[in-house]
């Protein structure tokens, strides 16, 4: 059995000291580590795709010169299929070898895939089917980190009152790089090509991989490695099933992904294009989300709800704002309106969860606990993503848009209605 961390009891603080968490010296190198590293993924996406529309190397489909949307679809495709199916696996092995040992291998070889790719975009010997490669490996990178990233938070913050701090701050990064990411990636992009985007994403995850070698994290014996990784699945998925707060949760998100979010992302490009004037517009709407999640990081910080699974539930509820707006017609202010209530909401909502989740769940689990949370709430999305367009075709755009702004409200009331999610409280102790 694994060694439980040893935490530091909450101590009353301050009025207003909202950066306490940021005097935990493991935390603050691995979230500076981590938030430049966060800013070069969110730069990468851009280079790739622009690498693929303008390469010219052979194509998938057999011509000269990438730049087809099938190609762009097959390296889209290559980086999000191998993030599903690795899942599973990177939970296992988190509990195995440490979070932290995980991470570094992560960051180390999606270092140097991006690195290979640089090199190879800038000596003009990047045909798409090496894309779909090296874009798989970096995929793979990205699966095995995600449930470690979950379950390494709880060692860096030691204070429990300070958890829900930490979740705020590493959400608050997600969120800024989110928007300027892609905006710096469309400047360098068009001043020295993909390759440097991409070699500037290879030296975050350098910057990432040294701030985590330097951590000094609490002793923990490794997970039993007798066991198969079948069996410590099977084990995982019983505690996951034996916690009715996590898994309905996890179906209420991933049913979100599908019914809400990815119609949104679907057909409000296309809602914006027909009606709202354009891309320009459904810049604005995505940007002013973007600005929501962060001004919701800066409400939260230094806050802990006492119920905060319901407070997440009600915070979720705004994510209807926006599709409905889209479903009534309404004008561009209104939808911009909702998508910053929305963007509020994600913030909050995202940091609660992360937070109890992380309370809640004994440290030794949170690896493969993390991966079944994370592969449910996201395996629905590339379905929702397809079925989108040819529901709007054979409903209405704004049909298909309004069952997705029902569905998040009618479900946040039925989860509301279950008490292990309604009563929850910070003080529970954890592990239940």
């Amino acid at each position: 059995m694994a060694v439980e961390t040893e935490r530091i009891p909450a101590r009353p603080r301050r009025p207003g000291d909202r950066l306490a968490v940021l005097r935990e010296r493991e935390f603050t190198r691995f979230f500076i580590g981590y938030t430049t590293s966060l800013l070069g993924s969110s730069m990468a996406p851009v280079a790739v795709a622009f690498a693929v529309l303008d390469g010219d190397g052979d194509g998938i489909g057999g011509g000269t010169g990438g730049g087809s949307g099938t190609d762009l679809g097959w390296v889209m495709a290559a980086r999000i299929l191998p993030v599903v199916l690795v899942l599973l696996a990177g939970g296992v092995i988190a509990d195995r070898l440490g979070s932290r040992r995980l991470m570094l291998g992560t960051d180390v070889l999606r270092g140097l895939v991006q690195a290979l790719f640089a090199a190879l975009l800038a000596a003009g010997h990047a045909p798409v089917w090496v894309m779909v490669v090296l874009v798989a490996v970096w995929g793979i990178g990205e699966g095995l980190f995600m449930p470690a990233f979950g379950a390494i938070v709880p060692d860096l913050v030691r204070r429990e009152e300070l958890l829900a701090d930490g979740n705020t701050l590493l959400g608050l990064s997600r969120s800024v790089s989110t928007v300027a990411g892609p905006a710096l990636a469309g400047l360098v992009t068009a001043t020295w090509g993909p390759a440097a985007v991409l070699l500037i994403d290879a030296l975050t995850y350098g910057v990432g991989a040294l701030a985590l070698a330097g951590l000094r994290l609490p002793g923990r014996a490794p997970a039993d490695g007798g066991e198969s990784m079948l069996r410590e699945l099977r084990s995982g998925w019983s505690e996951f099933t034996a916690r009715p707060w996590l898994w309905i949760t996890t179906a209420q998100m991933g049913l979100f992904n599908l019914l809400v979010w990815a119609p949104f992302l679907v057909l409000g490009p296309l809602t914006a294009q027909r009606e709202l004037g354009g891309a320009r517009a459904w810049g604005l709407v995505m940007g002013v989300y973007g600005a929501g999640a962060v001004l919701g990081g800066l409400l939260l910080l230094g806050r802990r709800p006492g119920r905060p699974l319901a407070v997440a539930t009600v915070a979720g509820l705004a994510w209807a704002l926006p599709s409905a707006a889209l479903a009534a017609g309404a004008a561009l202010p209104w939808v911009v309106a909702g998508a910053l209530v929305a963007g509020v909401g994600s913030a909050v909502c995202g940091t609660l969860f992360s937070t109890t989740t992380q309370r809640w769940v004994p440290v030794e689990l949170l690896g493969r606990l993390s991966s079944f949370g994370a592969l449910g709430a996201f395996v629905l999305g590339p379905l929702g993503l397809a079925a989108a367009g040819p529901l709007a075709a054979r409903f209405g755009t704004g049909d298909v848009l309004l069952l997705g702004a029902v569905w998040q409200v009618a479900a946040g009331a039925v989860v509301l209605a279950v008490p292990a999610v309604r009563n929850r409280r910070w003080e529970e102790g954890p592990g239940s």
